[in-house]
């Protein structure tokens, strides 16, 4: 992803939507952006020169493949002030009630870019600390909501026996009576820790924390003084910004994994909302998850395989100095779909494994060891 300066030094957020035509109306409809996007109002109503300034400039405008029209806008960075909620707001706030503009993608500056910081530990350092170096990650799921602390524990132990590389917490766990926080993650962390000492590596375990943002903070150094190596964060329920803060508290320093809860909602349309790559991939790289889920193609949500690649695509390429993040898919996902996933995907991904392999007759321990085997014939292949 190229992020260049403007000609005069000037710093810019640059974004490209898609719009109807034909090309008169999609003219008219990038103009609409540029004001709503800014002082959200008519022209006229500032002085020439300091609507100029602040109004943002649409710099292209193309017919798309499927005929609709791409059009490229440039938003002075004198705009943003550093945080998640400013962006968003300027990248698609008012816009976003039009239902037919798209978001597919932005860009900023370096010196904009330098103030985000990205994942902390990102793709690499992540392998470096499970001692995985090529192959796609598994990730357990602790569930259903309902089950005690001892017997998410206990099914822990058996992800881990069956070389998990990590556990999360499902996103419907957090302190309920069937299983209080505190017990939960001190349980948890116990076994799979212990179970990752027998098998001679580890196994990080995110543990969920999502909340009103004073508790979460809260519940997140909690859970770290518990044994948590790991924070499971939805920010589509908790706001970027507060998933920005935890990956960047120096007194956590613990990798951040993005679950997906409420965002398939910004999705929209076709026409409209915010494309896969920007909701699942560039935000929650830009607010510092180290790791982000979304649904793979094929596995019964709404995500072509063009939109899956799109997000991957998004948390590895090249972007400043922003480390990558790790794509982490889920959807129902057996042995048999990663050969197709790999080839798709490539290696660089993880995979959620949750409800469906406790169904397997052969325990969890067996069925993971499916996983592996097919990972280890397509490294033949």
């Amino acid at each position: 992803m190229m992020n260049s300066r403007a000609p005069d030094g000037a710093e810019f957020l640059t974004a490209v939507y898609e719009i109807d035509g034909p090309a008169s109306t999609a003219q008219r409809v990038a103009e609409r952006i540029c004001f709503d996007q800014t002082i959200e109002a008519e022209a006229g109503l500032l002085p020439h020169v300091l609507q100029a300034e602040i109004v943002g400039h649409v710099q292209n405008l193309q017919q798309s493949s499927d005929g609709r029209f791409e059009a490229t806008i440039r938003f002075r960075g004198e705009l943003l002030n550093s945080d998640c909620a400013t962006l968003l707001n300027v990248l698609f706030g008012t816009s976003s009630l039009r239902g037919n503009v798209r978001l597919l993608s932005f860009t900023m500056t370096d010196e904009l870019l330098s103030s985000w910081h990205g994942p902390r530990f990102g793709d690499e350092s992540l392998r470096k600390i499970l001692a995985i170096r090529n192959r796609p990650l598994l990730c357990g799921v602790l569930k259903p909501l309902g089950r005690s602390a001892r017997e998410l524990a206990e099914l822990a132990a058996q992800f881990v026996e069956g070389e998990v590389d990590l556990i999360k917490d499902d996103q419907s766990l957090l302190d309920q009576r069937w299983s209080p926080f505190e017990e939960r993650v001190s349980r948890c962390a116990e076994a799979i820790d212990d179970m990752s000492r027998r098998r001679g590596r580890p196994c990080l375990y995110f543990a969920h924390v999502s909340g009103a943002f004073e508790p979460m903070r809260k519940r997140a150094v909690r859970a770290k003084a518990l044994g948590a190596t790991g924070l499971l964060i939805a920010p589509g329920l908790t706001g970027f910004d507060a998933l920005r803060s935890l990956g960047s508290d120096d007194g956590l320093s613990l990798p951040v994994m993005s679950h997906p809860a409420f965002l398939g909602a910004s999705v929209g349309s076709e026409r409209g909302g915010l494309a896969p790559g920007v909701l699942y991939g560039l935000l929650p790289r830009l607010a510092g998850a180290d790791l982000t889920i979304y649904p793979a193609f094929g596995s019964g949500y709404t995500m072509s395989q063009q939109d899956c690649c799109s997000v991957a695509q998004r948390c590895r390429e090249s972007w400043g100095s922003l480390k990558s993040t790790m794509p982490a898919v889920g959807g129902r996902i057996g042995p048999e779909r990663l050969s197709e996933l790999k080839t798709v995907l490539g290696s660089d991904v993880a995979c959620i494994v949750g409800s469906r392999i406790q169904q397997d007759s052969e325990g969890i321990p067996a069925a993971l060891r499916a996983f592996h085997r097919a990972m280890r014939e397509w490294d033949m292949a």
